[in-house]
């Protein structure tokens, strides 16, 4: 039931999020003197409309979306006489970039409120952890089976120390390959052998370090069976510090932290929106069989079950979190300059705006309008292929599903 309730309050943040991004488009056009036909939240057939004013406000059969009609967007568009001068296509450059990136700022502005909830309500989580030493030592060369799993006794600075680690440095990565848990660390070097090469942060200073690794036997639990057995593994001799908890804010501090925290979010978010591509693969196999990938994108479908497990678990700190990445998904999504996107409208207007300034300095009048005819296979090509990453990552939620941490 629990479960049931957060999905559900998920999917109303997803329909709050929807019309303030169209609402953005709204605002902007109206307080610019354009015509806004319709304005609509889901789609297909209206389920009911009203109209106020010029523009007809309704909610679509299709629970998918929205969209905010402005009069001539693009120059297909069939005008009346009284739309013509008020014509989104015919206004100044910089009046048709606010318009089209209306949406997105609301995306953004909605993501830093949430952000301000998060840091009052219960505080900021750290975006970029790190492995900090808490001491370096020896390492046991057996481990006894049964409760406790008692070490041998040994003594020695150990490998990590030998190599120079010391207690307070920052493992960044292993042989190259970054590393953000201790577990991650354990792992990597449990596979090793031989001399691996460790990044470390010290005082702010990037140093490599190489490090021989000692084989040793110990007891591991394989996490699909749940099984133990005796293993030779590599280990180094370190320990790490407990991970940071979230930091706390009050109204005054949470601003500026607000801010920090909004900007380094949307800037992985950023990193995920290039990186979209190259996860086609990795989703393929966690569909036909394969394990998925922590890091893989996630559809509504994915992100609305992990919403609904973040509020049965009573973790509303996750629920609000997961709203404030959907949004900067979004607003970052629709940057791209491909048309149907609001970015590949505004890159016609940059482009239109740049070509009539080089036309005027030549003394010739402003050039016609970008025929979109032209773009229609680009954008149709993009709509397939977007479509299709889209029903790939929905099968891979249902398929394989990732697990909250």
């Amino acid at each position: 039931m629990t479960f049931a309730l957060g999905v559900v309050l998920f999917a109303l943040g997803v329909a709050v999020s929807v019309a303030l991004h169209e609402a953005g488009h709204l605002w902007a056009a109206r307080r610019l003197g354009m015509k806004v036909r319709r304005f609509s939240l889901g789609r297909g057939p209206m389920l009911f409309s009203v109209r106020r004013g010029e523009t007809d406000y309704g909610l679509g059969l299709i629970p998918v979306g929205g969209f905010c009609e402005i009069a001539g967007t693009t120059a297909l568009d069939e005008l009346t006489p009284d739309e013509y001068d008020r014509a989104l296509y015919r206004q100044k450059t910089w009046k048709r970039l606010v318009v089209m990136s209306g949406g997105i700022g609301m995306n953004f502005l909605l993501a830093g409120v949430l952000v301000f909830v998060l840091a009052v309500g219960w505080g900021l989580p750290e975006l970029h952890p790190k492995v900090v030493v808490e001491s370096v030592g020896c390492v046991p060369s057996s481990q006894r089976p049964g409760p406790g799993y008692g070490l041998a006794a040994c003594d020695g600075p150990g490998p990590a120390g030998a190599a120079g680690i010391l207690p307070g440095d920052a493992i960044l990565a292993v042989d190259g390959e970054g590393v953000t848990r201790f577990g991650d660390l354990v792992e990597k070097i449990w596979d090793s052998a031989g001399v691996v090469e460790l990044t470390i942060e010290r005082h702010g200073r990037r140093l490599v370090l190489p490090v021989a690794t000692e084989q040793v036997q110990r007891w591991v639990v394989d996490p699909r069976t749940g099984d133990e057995r005796s293993t030779a593994v590599g280990a180094i001799g370190v320990s790490a510090r407990p991970p940071a908890g979230p930091v706390r804010y009050d109204v005054v501090t949470a601003v500026p932290a607000a801010l920090a925290f909004t900007g380094d979010l949307a800037a992985l978010t950023a990193r995920t929106v290039v990186d979209m591509p190259t996860k086609a693969a990795s989703l393929w196999r966690s569909v036909t069989g394969g394990e998925r990938d922590a890091d893989t994108p996630i559809s509504v479908v994915g992100a609305g079950s992990l919403g609904g497990r973040a509020v049965e678990r009573g973790a509303w700190e996750s629920f609000v979190l997961l709203l404030v990445s959907l949004n900067l998904f979004v607003g970052l999504f629709n940057l791209l300059p491909l048309l149907p996107l609001d970015g590949g409208h505004m890159t016609v207007a940059i482009y239109e705006g740049l070509r009539n300034r080089v036309r005027a300095r030549l003394g010739r009048p402003g050039g016609a309008p970008v025929d979109f005819v032209k773009l229609l296979p680009v954008t149709y090509a993009f709509v397939v292929v977007g479509g299709a990453f889209m029903l790939l990552t929905l099968a891979a939620d249902i398929v394989a599903p990732v697990r909250p941490a």
